[in-house]
């Protein structure tokens, strides 16, 4: 009963409660707000529908520039996979390179010379050769004596003659020097083509050099491109002058480069005898404010000097003497009352240490030195050895050897193309290159008197060889085979080989007169020889023919 009763006043005051009249009236609003509400859903759910658009958009743009960057990132990789290839292979190229080129420069050291080994060296016959009438040995014979004989007679009689003036000049210009400030005078040389018996063409002048040493307390400190210091390429084959005090080394005292203080003072020198650049320098013949000696103003001082020798002892001689060319300061010539004359040089030179090789201040009537870097810059001549070297040679050859034969005619036929068409690089002093170097690699019995036309050919191919590759090596600097009996000093036999045609590489022009000039050489070879030949049967002329 009592739970009875519970239950229905429970639902009594349930129903109370949930009845209408006791909510407000504000909530007797909400079934007119309905389709407010509605719309605003409508709005959220376009706006959320936009929004869904929108990062879905940002969410393909995302994928899309990562699948770019990873695309780029591939491309990436792959060019570096491939310059990586490329490097392997720009490297292994190098690597293949560089052992080509030791390889090359081991062959040449060891076989540069060696030209005259086999005959299929020399083959080297190329298109100017075809079509060419060499000469056979009846007029090569008979063109030698008529020729090159006939007019060389006179040069022993030239030679002692101007050598005997050469040294009283000098005896002169010593006594009018004053011994305590100028540069002493030694003794002159002969060298060059008069004195090794090749010189074939008139004028003949004589070539002489001259020694020179500065005074006391000084001395020459030398320094050449292979010494150690780096040189230009187009430097190769010069030198430097320094002009140092007898108690002190070419790099000079300490206390010249580093300030002592006014409280100490340098040991070995005092301010009275110090060496630094000033007109002390200069009276000793230097470039303005070094030390280095200077070429030109060498030059000056030589010809000054040899006027006033020439003033002293004028009256004894029934000639005159000046000057003949403005370019080449020391070229002489000896004017007779007869009207006849005597070209001669007079070059002033400084020996390379305790040796015979000189530096040369300029070299006369030659292209040699045509493009010196400055007037600082010595050029080093070897004519004292190339001399020797001749006569040491001449002495293990046959009686009347033909080496001084094909050196004359080869001479003079470029001499000859010469005056037709005009000068070309090729020099006098390229041909006896070639001599040289064929007469280290030929045995001696090759220059029999006899074999003048096989000789003749093989300097022909050499130099054909030579001007198709632009290399013709000097033959001293780095040719380890000098004979030790020369005493040729051992920092020129070690240097790298210094190739004479290197300044025709870069000058194309030049390099193809020369080139012209020889071939029109070799066509003309036979009418130039036959014009002073006395005439031979013609059964008797042969072409080229192999020894």
């Amino acid at each position: 009963m009592p739970v009875g009763l519970f239950r229905v006043c429970l639902l009594v005051i349930t129903a109370i409660v949930n009845h209408p009249l006791f909510f407000p009236k504000e909530n007797g609003t909400i079934p007119e707000n309905t389709e407010e509400i509605i719309q605003k859903m409508k709005e959220r759910e376009e706006s959320l529908w936009l929004e869904q658009l929108r990062l879905e958009q940002e969410i393909a743009d995302q994928e899309a520039t990562q699948k770019a960057l990873e695309k780029a990132a591939a491309v990436v990789e792959e060019s570096k996979e491939e310059k990586v290839r490329w490097d392997m292979w720009t490297a292994l190229s190098m690597v293949i390179f560089l052992l080509i080129e030791l390889w090359r420069q081991d062959f040449q050291e060891g076989n540069w010379q060696d030209t005259g080994g086999e005959e299929d060296d020399m083959a080297v016959l190329g298109k100017a050769f075809k079509g060419v009438a060499f000469p056979d040995k009846a007029v090569l014979g008979s063109f030698y004596e008529k020729r090159i004989l006939a007019t060389t007679g006179d040069m022993a009689r030239m030679r002692e003659m101007v050598e005997g003036f050469a040294d009283d000049l000098l005896e002169a210009l010593r006594s009018v020097c004053n011994r305590d400030a100028d540069m002493e005078v030694e003794d002159c040389m002969g060298v060059g083509s008069m004195y090794e018996n090749w010189r074939v063409r008139k004028p003949f002048v004589c070539d002489l050099i001259v020694p020179f040493a500065p005074p006391e307390p000084y001395c020459f400190c030398c320094q050449t491109w292979c010494s150690g210091d780096s040189f230009p390429p187009d430097e190769q084959g010069y030198g430097t002058i320094k002009v140092c005090r007898a108690d002190e080394d070419a790099a000079g005292c300490i206390c010249d480069k580093t300030k002592l203080g006014e409280d100490m003072l340098c040991l070995l020198h005092s301010q009275v005898n110090s060496t630094r650049p000033g007109r002390e320098m200069e009276d000793l013949l230097c470039f303005k404010n070094t030390q280095y000696l200077d070429a030109d103003q060498v030059m000056k001082w030589f010809q000054i000097a040899v006027t006033k020798a020439w003033n002293r002892i004028s009256h004894k001689y029934e000639f005159d003497l000046s000057f003949s060319l403005l370019d080449s300061p020391g070229a002489l010539k000896i004017k007779f009352k007869s009207g006849k004359s005597i070209a001669f040089n007079l070059t002033p030179v400084v020996q390379y240490e305790n040796s015979d090789v000189y530096f040369i201040s300029h070299f006369p009537r030659s292209s040699l030195a045509a493009d010196i870097p400055s007037s600082t810059h010595w050029f080093l001549t070897f004519a004292v050895y190339e001399r020797r070297f001749i006569q040491l040679v001449s002495k293990t050859l046959p009686a009347n050897a033909c080496h001084v034969s094909c050196l004359q005619i080869l001479s003079f036929l470029h001499g000859k193309q010469c005056s037709l068409t005009g000068p070309s690089g090729l020099t006098n002093y390229h041909l006896k290159t070639v001599l040289l170097h064929l007469l280290q690699a030929r045995p001696s019995q090759d220059w029999a008197p006899e074999k003048l036309e096989a000789r003749l050919q093989d300097m022909l191919k050499f130099l054909e060889k030579c001007l198709h590759e632009k290399k013709l090596y000097h033959f001293f600097i780095g040719n380890g085979k000098v004979p030790a009996e020369l005493g040729f000093p051992i920092i020129f036999q070690r240097a790298e080989p210094l190739n004479l045609f290197r300044p025709f590489v870069l000058r194309r022009d030049i390099y193809r007169k020369m080139v012209d000039t020889f071939h029109e050489m070799l066509r003309n070879m036979s009418a130039l020889i036959n014009e002073y030949t006395v005439h031979i049967p013609l059964a008797h002329t042969n072409g080229i023919r192999k020894e």
